[in-house]
């Protein structure tokens, strides 16, 4: 391989520097495509295997390693059917043109604090005038199937437009908003229902469909109910209810891995709206 390197002339290794580095940023742009989606997990258990394969042939564990090499025979065809959405939005976004669009950022942790109380803010204000609401936070597990359901909106998160998003006799109003950092990706989303049997009867629609969310992603919900006004977080397939805004906000805070900040200060109450 070295001397194959020194032969090259300027021009051959200017190829195959260009070559590499494209070969190296389209696979960049797929494991940030893979990261915007629940197959990221998916993907772990598939390498895990991988490397488990080699590994149990050297530990001279034959039985293993037989079954994983003859479950690496049709590995290939599970991971098309496993993989199938992801792939489909990969040659939708090559052909729209945005395959080469930079992924989203992260939020640091003085970020996250300030989205956090404006939350908080939000869903005081939708709690007092009991307008119901679906707030979805994204985390490690990408939503872009979900958000592909509602409208884009690409909107900087603020008290006051998640509060105009879900006034009632609205176009935005009826579904789930996702968040993706500080912004606010979509509103009017669907969500997936949750099929568990032990549910309270009292809890209707909003609250399934947050703790279907949780249930399939790792994604955060906080649900405003419409006849009590009661504010409450989906999480893990949990459900925390009745919360005020510090309550929420220590709760947002605790899930998100904020620190707590001695004394509790709403320093936005004022920007919020009202209502009666």
């Amino acid at each position: 391989m070295l001397t194959q390197v020194t032969s090259m002339g300027p021009l051959e290794l200017s190829l195959a520097v260009v070559d590499i580095a494209i070969v190296a940023y389209v696979l960049y742009r797929l494991l940030a495509l893979i990261r915007g989606t629940r197959a990221v997990q998916l993907l772990k258990g598939v390498l895990l295997l991988v490397v488990a394969t080699p590994v149990s042939g050297w530990l001279r564990l034959y039985t293993i390693h037989w079954l994983l090499q003859k479950f690496q025979l049709w590995l290939i065809f599970a991971m098309l059917i496993v993989f199938q959405p992801e792939l489909r939005r990969i040659l939708e976004q090559l052909g729209r043109g945005r395959f080469f669009t930079p992924p989203p950022a992260y939020l640091d942790e003085e970020e996250m604090a300030q989205l956090v109380r404006r939350l908080a803010l939000a869903s005081e204000v939708l709690s007092r005038n009991k307008t119901g609401a679906i707030i979805v936070l994204e985390r490690e597990t990408g939503l872009k199937e979900v958000i592909e359901t509602g409208t884009r909106i690409d909107g900087v998160v603020s008290p006051e437009f998640v509060v105009n998003i879900f006034v009632p006799a609205t176009p935005l109003h009826d579904g789930a908003v996702v968040i993706r950092g500080n912004r606010v990706a979509a509103a009017s989303c669907f969500l997936p229902l949750s099929d568990s049997a032990d549910l309270s009867r009292d809890l209707g629609t909003r609250h399934r469909a947050a703790l279907g969310i949780t249930e399939q992603s790792d994604a955060v919900a906080i649900v405003v109910s419409e006849e009590t006004g009661t504010v409450s977080v989906a999480t893990g397939g949990r459900l925390v209810r009745h919360l005020d805004a510090r309550s929420l906000e220590e709760t947002l805070g605790s899930l998100l891995k904020i620190k707590p900040v001695s004394g509790f200060v709403v320093d936005e109450r004022a920007a919020a709206p009202g209502g009666n």
